[in-house]
C-alpha cells in the first residue's frame, strides 16, 4: 500500500512538473497585424503611397528583424511590453526593432479616417493637464517638431495616472527603461522622414498639423483608461 502511495505521488509530481514545463515553454505569438483601414483611407493627411511603403516595408522590416533578434532567447517567451520595460538588458537590435514594431502597432491603431475630437474623461484630463486642447496640440507638435533627426512624439500616462508629453529618438518609447520620462504611451506620431516626406518634404510641422485630422480618439481614450488601471 505504501509503495503504491509513493508511486502515485511520483506520477502526480512528474505530471505536474511536465505541465508546468510545458506552460513555461509556450512561446509568445508576436503578430504583424493588418491595417484597420485601406492604404488610401487617410488621404486627407497621409497619402496612399506613404502608407503602403511605411506599413509594408518599414514596419514589416522592424517586425521581421525583431523576430530574428529574439530567436533562441528567453524573449521568445515574454510579452513585448515586458521586453521593452527591461530593454537595457538586451541587444541594440532588440531595442531598435522591438521598439519599431511596438511603436508602429500603436501608431496604426490611433489613426482613423473619421478623425474627431476627444471627449469624456480623456478630454477632461487633457484640459486639466495642459489648460486646453489647443495648448495640448501646441505642446505635442512642438515635441515632434523639435525632435532632432528621427524619432517620435508621445502622449503618455505616468505611474500616478497623470498625462505627459515627451519625445524619444529613433524607435525608443516611454515604456523603455533607457528613457528619462517613463510611462504608458496612448498616442504617438512618427516623425521619421519616411512617415511624411513624399507629401510634405521637409515640412514636418505641416505633417503634424494634418495629423489631428485622422486621430482615432476612441482608441486613445481606451488606452488612457487601460493605463490608469
Amino acid at each position: 500500500m505504501k509503495k503504491y502511495f509513493f508511486s502515485l505521488l511520483t506520477v502526480l509530481f512528474l505530471g505536474a512538473a511536465a505541465t508546468s514545463n510545458a506552460q513555461e515553454k509556450t512561446k509568445t505569438v508576436f503578430d504583424f497585424k493588418a491595417l484597420p483601414y485601406a492604404y488610401d483611407a487617410l488621404e486627407k493627411s497621409i497619402d496612399k503611397l506613404t502608407m503602403e511603403i511605411h506599413y509594408d516595408r518599414h514596419h514589416r522590416a522592424y517586425y521581421n528583424n525583431f523576430l530574428k533578434a529574439i530567436a533562441g532567447t528567453e524573449m521568445e517567451y515574454m510579452q513585448l511590453e515586458q521586453i521593452l520595460a527591461n530593454i537595457s538588458k538586451y541587444p541594440v537590435a532588440v531595442r531598435n526593432n522591438g521598439g519599431g514594431h511596438y511603436n508602429h502597432e500603436l501608431f496604426w491603431s490611433v489613426l482613423s479616417p473619421q478623425g474627431g475630437s476627444p471627449d469624456g474623461d480623456l478630454a477632461e484630463a487633457i484640459t486639466a493637464q495642459f489648460g486646453s486642447m489647443d495648448e495640448f496640440k501646441k505642446q505635442f507638435e512642438q515635441a515632434g517638431a523639435t525632435r532632432f533627426g528621427s524619432g517620435w512624439a508621445w502622449l503618455s500616462v505616468d505611474d500616478k495616472g497623470k498625462l505627459f508629453i515627451s519625445s524619444t529618438a529613433n524607435q525608443d518609447n516611454p515604456l523603455m527603461d533607457v528613457v528619462s520620462e517613463r510611462g504608458t504611451p496612448i498616442l504617438g506620431i512618427d516623425v521619421w522622414e519616411h512617415a511624411y516626406y513624399l507629401r510634405y518634404q521637409n515640412k514636418r510641422a505641416s505633417y503634424m498639423t494634418a495629423f489631428w485630422e485622422v486621430v482615432n480618439w476612441k482608441e486613445v481614450a481606451n488606452r488612457y483608461e487601460a493605463a490608469r488601471k
